[in-house]
């Protein structure tokens, strides 16, 4: 497929009220609204094509951006490629999908402990993001590592970045559910942070309570285990 095939085909797949809910969840124009039932109908279709991601990327259209993170070849991926596509986020949708991506490449690693200093609210939330899938995909992380990041989580959590709040949270959840050993230590850094305020625009979404989220997940979890 080529690229003029595939915007093509994008438009010929947008809607009016998919892009309204776009909007709600942080996306930017220009789109055209295409839903995640017909994107995983594409990527089916395209399978993997590097190049085509590229050339997808760089149009700006947030629809080929969200293709483009998954058709992109993540053995293939350069860390100036990674670099330059994590500046052009400008809404954290992408960046969730843009952090998905970037999970399966061999960068990950390095490009989250680069990525969560930043003082670029969309790149540090990418850099958040990571470090949840690494704990959360079971990577060998140290216990004095994680104990540290619960430290720093706890101590600037609240004065961090909207959407950075929300993958810091998110973090402190995959922490509780995948590390048994911190489970303690998780609820109880938990509970002196509170309620994490993050501003979800005009949505319903909100971000989960960790302790109760943490609780619901292994409870879950122990009922499948019991069938």
């Amino acid at each position: 497929m080529t690229l003029k095939e595939a915007m093509q085909t994008l438009e010929s797949l947008g809607s009016e009220q998919t892009r309204k809910i776009y909007r709600r969840h942080g996306a930017a124009e220009p789109m055209f609204g295409v839903s995640f039932a017909n994107f995983n109908k594409l990527q089916k279709k395209i399978g993997c094509n590097h190049a085509l991601a590229q050339e997808l990327w760089a149009t700006g259209n947030f629809d080929a951006r969200v293709l483009a993170t998954m058709i992109a070849d993540p053995q293939a991926t350069t860390s100036e490629l990674l670099d330059q596509w994590v500046m052009d986020l400008e809404g954290y949708s992408l960046t969730d999908l843009f952090g998905k991506f970037v999970a399966q490449t061999p960068l990950a690693r390095q490009k989250r402990e680069k990525w969560m200093k930043s003082k670029v609210e969309f790149t540090a939330q990418a850099g958040w993001l990571l470090l949840s899938y690494a704990i959360a995909g079971g990577e060998s992380l140290s216990e004095e590592y994680l104990k540290e990041t619960l430290g720093f989580i706890e101590k600037h959590i609240h004065q961090s970045m909207n959407r950075v709040r929300h993958s810091m949270n998110g973090v402190l959840i995959a922490m509780g559910v995948s590390r048994p050993s911190l489970h303690p230590l998780v609820l109880a850094t938990a509970a002196r942070i509170g309620k994490v305020v993050v501003d979800h625009g005009e949505t319903s979404c909100q971000t989960p309570d960790a302790a109760a989220y943490i609780a619901k997940t292994l409870a879950h979890r122990a009922r499948k285990k019991g069938q």
